[in-house]
Formats: structure tokens, sequence, C-alpha cells
């Protein structure tokens, strides 16, 4: 049988999601956990890779069982009784059997969040910067990135994907006590995306480029044309959705 399983984690104590040499990762944990508690061995495959220090509030994996999970509120206490205090199991519900959480994902979201001051209980989960940029500024050029286009210029180099377009549904900057959140939801994302997109669109916001210029970066498909990565610190992910027929 194979399941879903929403888990939530605090990423920076670990080399980001992927299973990797001499580098602790959260898949590597999960497995680890899972293969204990159920006796068995466990591969955990998820929704994406969150690059070393990234959080996620809700990411999906899925894992295969041979026996049904009965008692699935038991189940999730327990692993989460075995699992470090940084990474979460909020849910495990069971999926059709081809159901794959990176390849059915229909949509993901990210949010990225800027602090002004110093706070102690933010410092590991939000990047912190001493000049406020022009949010209304930065909303009007985060609203070409919307639509079906090549975001080959916020790609890190010499990735193996098959091509660099996204499909951004959603790109806008909240300010609300204190805190600046980037929202940004597409059907993907590519390696260092989010980020290399709040970076440029600081710079937007701070006056060093314009939104005209902004464009022409996207038109380019050049990396070295855009901003330098935010932190990654600063970066969650937040939503992953599926479509209903996956679900049993």
């Amino acid at each position: 049988m194979r399941y879903f399983v929403d888990i939530s984690f605090n990423g920076k104590n670990y080399h980001g999601w992927q299973i990797q040499p001499d580098a602790l990762s959260i898949q590597e944990v999960l497995e680890r956990t899972f293969s204990t508690f159920f006796r068995a061995e466990i591969k955990v495959a998820g929704a994406g890779r969150t690059d070393t220090g990234v959080h996620a509030s809700q990411m999906v994996a899925h894992f295969d069982m041979n026996t049904e999970i009965e008692d699935m509120n038991e189940v999730i206490f327990r692993l989460n009784s075995f699992l470090p205090k940084d990474i979460a199991i909020l849910d495990i519900y069971p999926v059709i059997d081809e159901a794959h959480a990176r390849f059915d994902a229909i949509e993901r979201e990210y949010q990225y969040g800027i602090l002004f001051d110093k706070d102690p209980f933010r410092v590991d989960v939000a990047y912190q910067i001493h000049q406020m940029p022009d949010i209304e500024i930065m909303n009007q050029a985060a609203q070409l990135l919307l639509g079906h286009q090549d975001f080959q210029c916020f790609s890190r180099s010499n990735t193996d994907v098959k091509t660099y377009y996204c499909d951004v549904k959603e790109a806008s900057w909240e300010y609300e006590d204190y805190f600046l959140i980037f929202t940004i939801a597409a059907d993907r994302f590519l390696r260092n995306m989010v980020r290399a997109i709040v970076g440029t669109l600081l710079d937007v916001g701070h006056g060093k480029i314009t939104i005209e210029e902004f464009q022409e970066i996207i038109k380019s498909k050049d990396r070295t044309k855009a901003g330098a990565s935010a932190p990654a610190h600063g970066l969650f992910l937040t939503r992953v959705e599926y479509p209903e027929t996956i679900y049993k």
C-alpha cells in the first residue's frame, strides 16, 4: 500500500531534503526512522528537493508498506517520538498505488520571510535587512512573473532539467507586524529559483534595477544578469497540492 505523509521541519541542521554522502538530510532521517519503527526497509520519496537550510511547514512524501496501517493517530504519535525535535509528522493517509509525491503535484507554494529589526525568535527562519524596500514597486515587478514562461535566469547553473518553463500562479509581497513575506505559487520550481527571484526583487525594491530591467532579465535567460540569491534560512515550502483522483 502507498501512503502520503505530510511533514514539517526546520532545515537549519540539515543539508536539504535529498540523501547525499557525508551530510545529514531530512530524507535520510525519515528513512532511518521509518525503517526502525516499521521493522522493514522504507524508502521515502519527496515532493521536491529543498536546499541546505530551507524549511517546510508542509512537505509531502510517499512511502510503501506491505501491510495496512490500522491506528494512524498512534503511528503518527509514535513516529514523532522517534524523530528529532526539528522534524514533525503532521499526517499520514492512503493514496492509490500509482500516486507519486513529486510527479503528481499540481501546485507548490513557497514563502520567504524578511525582518527589519533584530528578533532572537526569528533569527533562524527569516532574513534580516536594515533598509525597507519599496513594496509597491516590488509587487509591480512580481506581476511580471505570472504565467507560463522560461525562468532560466533564476535557475542554478548546470541542472539536469529538461525545461526551464514554469507556470507561476501567484507572486506577491505583504508587510504585516514588522515582517515582510513574499508568497509565490507555481506548478513547479527550478533549483534556487525562489531565492534568486527574492534577491532580484529586493534589487528592484532598493532601486538598484528598474521594473523594465527586471523584465529584460527574465527575457535574457541568463543567471548572471539576475541578482544574488537571498539566504536559504528565510525560505519555507508552505503548500503542495494534488488532484483529488490520487486519494483513497
